[in-house]
């Protein structure tokens, strides 16, 4: 399975979507909080060419991107062979 990461906050619903889904995949992830976390949420805008919303999501190289990404790559077809890696 590929390796996933998730910058999220606590307070996101969409956070808390994006990952029940991956979860519902049986996917693992490496979540990374940006609450009070400046220097988490400034690499995660880095890596993201500037996007500054969360959930920011990772999938092997692939930036993903947000939660709605998320649900449209599934819609496609595409998230279970992505997460196979």
């Amino acid at each position: 399975m590929a390796d996933i990461v998730i910058y999220s906050s606590n307070m996101c619903p969409y956070c808390f979507r994006a990952k029940a889904l991956l979860k519902q995949k049986g996917a693992r992830f490496k979540e990374i909080n940006v609450d009070m976390n400046p220097a988490a949420r400034r690499e995660m805008r880095e890596k993201a060419g500037g996007v500054n919303t969360v959930p920011q999501i990772w999938i092997g190289d692939r930036h993903v991107g947000g939660c709605d990404d998320l649900y449209a790559l599934d819609a496609q077809g595409g998230l279970t062979a992505l997460l196979a890696g």
